[in-house]
């Protein structure tokens, strides 16, 4: 059933009348496609596999197989390696200031099974989440199995807008939770300021309804002034925090985390135990191990440099090279950029146009009802081929304005 509802199409209106459609399964024909060699590809969401620390992960690899090989390759606990958990801690507590302990955290296979325990934990058939306006499609997927409604809030350059959030609270039934991803938001690229943060955990406090954070990205700032996370703001144990190692380290560990007070995160412990036991142990350990032996900062830092480089040539070629009236994001860090094309334009017939002269991008619509915005990553390709595949997507969007 979960299948089904992830790769059919899916059609549903927000209560402000938007029509939402994903369609699972043209997302992975597109970046099947996307991914051919020949293709200049600023579709997918993946880091770039040359920073792979292919040499180190072999050497902690060895380490823990030659130390405690036994206990890596056997069964252990749903919640997760103790040291493992309170190096997330220590790690939570130092870049983002979120005071927790090794028994507030549980490790996951990728934060994307913390995004579906997040809709079971909360969520009915018929109750309402609140998501940004776009949103993840990853998350939209997985939240659909427990078959919700979805309220749109609105955004700007700042993130959701906060007097929209309070009118759907105030006049709406049965929310369960509030989804969000405040830094270098997918797809748009966007981060909230401060000032939003702190309506936002005002309002949230005042009506008291849990909300997800979503923070794939949040170490992989560029330049700015690092925000505060929203679970380090929470007063009231409403904040449940998804991390990930998937783009800081390699996401072939598919290694994650929720953090939550008590009493939320044994619901999801539970959920853990139901869906697969625990994530695995030896993963688990080499990452672990990896910290233990290797500077995890210094590695960060290289990833941000790389992906810094490419994100300034793909927003100097789109400076040079979209045509008027088109619009882009500057996003601060993560790997996206939103571009948006005047209304009459459908992204999805732009993508095909694009395909044949092999560029891949993701159309806005994968994301939410609007089809005339679209989606590019940056982390994947070498400055030149960013250069070449975006002139030649602002050549094609040239070719088809009215």
């Amino acid at each position: 059933m979960i299948l089904f509802i992830i790769t059919c199409k899916i059609r549903r209106k927000f209560r402000n009348g938007t029509v939402f459609q994903l369609k699972g399964s043209a997302i992975r024909e597109l970046l099947a496609l996307a991914n051919k060699p020949e293709v200049l590809s600023f579709a997918g969401g993946m880091p770039a596999p040359e920073l792979f620390p292919v040499d180190k992960i072999k050497a902690a690899t060895d380490a823990v197989l030659d130390e405690q090989g036994k206990i890596a390759l056997q069964y252990s606990s749903t919640n997760g390696f103790e040291h493992f958990r309170q190096q997330i801690a220590d790690r939570m507590e130092a870049k983002l200031n979120i005071k927790t302990s090794a028994d507030n955290i549980l490790v996951t296979s990728g934060s994307q099974q913390g995004l579906d325990y997040s809709a079971r934990v909360f969520c009915d058939k018929g109750d309402v989440v609140i998501i940004e306006s776009p949103s993840y499609l990853g998350a939209l997927n997985a939240f659909k199995a427990c078959e919700p409604n979805f309220v749109a809030i609105p955004t700007d350059g700042d993130g959701m807008i906060m007097e929209e959030l309070e009118k759907i609270l105030a006049t709406t039934e049965r929310v369960k939770m509030i989804y969000v991803i405040p830094d270098f938001q997918n797809p748009t690229g966007r981060t909230w300021d401060l000032e939003r943060r702190h309506k936002f955990m005002d309002i949230v406090n005042k009506y008291e309804i849990p909300v997800v954070e979503d923070n794939p990205y949040g170490e992989l700032r560029f330049e700015g002034e690092y925000m505060p996370a929203l679970k380090s703001l929470d007063t009231k144990g409403l904040v449940i925090y998804l991390g990930t190692f998937s783009k800081i380290l390699a996401p072939g560990y598919r290694l994650g985390w929720v953090c939550a007070d008590d009493e939320i995160l044994a619901k999801y412990n539970f959920m853990e135990q139901a869906a697969s036991l625990q994530a695995s142990t030896v993963g688990q350990m080499e990452t672990s191990k990896w910290i233990d032996m290797f500077d995890l900062d210094k590695h960060v830092d290289t990833i941000r440099e790389c992906y810094k480089k490419r994100r300034a040539v793909m927003l100097e070629t789109l400076a040079k090279e979209l045509p008027e009236p088109c619009t882009f994001t500057r996003p601060e860090g993560g790997l996206f950029a939103w571009v948006v094309l005047p209304e009459y334009m459908d992204a999805k017939e732009l993508q095909m146009k694009c395909l044949a002269k092999k560029v891949a991008f993701v159309p806005g619509g994968s994301f939410f009802g609007h089809q005339n915005p679209l989606r590019l990553n940056y982390s994947c390709m070498p400055e030149e081929k960013i250069v070449q595949g975006i002139t030649a997507l602002c050549q094609t969007i040239r070719e088809n304005l009215h």
